[in-house]
């Protein structure tokens, strides 16, 4: 595969993962419409797990020849990316309007560079910085012209805080991954995170099942369960960890744009949410980002010396 065509599947991985993991906004939201919170969460995880492992064992994944510090940091995404995104996120946009929860989880792409810049070394340059900034505005316009009408309820800085930390989480998920991608494959850094994640999530999710009526979500809350397990977390997992391994953190930051892009768009065909033609102008500034981003990982780091990324 020549370098050109190599460059290209990444970006589509990328890509293409972010705009997976966006369809978990709208599909969370149907989910956690029939489901408890925990019950919904603890079935993605199991749901995922089993779908995930059985391939990790069929490619002969050398488990027995894992070290500490693959399990440490396994154990990590499963916490923090995982269950702390879960947990933070839902909790957090129950006390808080769809604009100021969009607004903070759209400062993702910008807290990822910045947390890779500082505990990874990444060189960012002013391609890389400008791409990122055209993700976060891009990002920010979309959601302050998309969710206008919302009004949140509870203690409104207390949900901010709980947004914000679910983007570390997020961002923790990304460079997490991106440590376990030198020496692990994208299925079983998915898969074992995955099931590493379910006993945390199963005493919380049995609470939850001990009062449900499994009989009271119909077909298309159970296929949303299914997509939100299989499709986000399997899929998009997948794909995201596949190009993460072959780009910097700074360079996966950008494409963080995709996801909120990705969640508007699917939330106009999903949950019926009224469509704004401003927003039309984010979608236009985050592909552009995402675009010198993109131009910025295909340029030899000879030619961005210096700027230093």
């Amino acid at each position: 595969m020549t370098g050109k065509r190599a460059s290209w599947l990444v970006w589509a991985q990328l890509a293409a993962g972010m705009a997976i993991f966006g369809s978990a906004t709208p599909m969370s939201k149907i989910v956690t419409e029939a489901f408890p919170v925990f019950l919904a969460s603890g079935l993605r995880m199991l749901l995922s797990a089993a779908i995930l492992l059985p391939i990790v064992l069929a490619l002969k994944t050398p488990v027995r020849d894992f070290e500490k510090r693959d399990w440490g940091v396994l154990a990590a995404i499963a916490l923090v990316g995982m269950f702390g995104f879960t947990v933070f996120l839902l909790f957090g946009m129950k006390m808080v309007s769809g604009v100021t929860g969009s607004i903070v989880m759209s400062t993702a792409p910008a807290v990822t560079a910045a947390l890779s810049f500082l505990f990874f070394k990444d060189r960012l340059g002013w391609r890389k910085s400008a791409g990122i900034a055209l993700a976060v505005a891009g990002v920010l316009l979309l959601n302050v012209t998309g969710t206008q009408d919302e009004s949140g309820g509870g203690s409104p800085l207390l949900g901010t805080l709980l947004v914000f930390l679910a983007v570390c989480s997020e961002a923790g998920y990304t460079l997490f991954g991106k440590l376990a991608t030198e020496r692990l494959t994208p299925y079983a850094i998915a898969g074992l995170s995955a099931a590493l994640a379910v006993p945390v999530f199963l005493p919380f999710a049995a609470w939850d099942a001990a009062g449900f009526d499994f009989a009271k979500p119909d077909l298309g809350d159970w296929i949303a369960l299914v997509w939100w397990g299989a499709g986000t977390m399997v899929l998009g997992s997948v794909l995201w960890y596949s190009g993460v391994a072959k780009v910097e953190g700074s360079t996966a930051a950008g494409f963080m744009g995709v996801m909120p892009a990705s969640a508007l768009i699917l939330s106009y065909v999903l949950l019926g949410e009224p469509f704004r033609w401003a927003q039309l102008a984010g979608f236009a500034i985050v592909f552009a980002g995402v675009c010198v981003i993109a131009w910025a990982h295909a340029r030899p780091h000879k030619a961005d010396s210096g700027a230093g990324g």
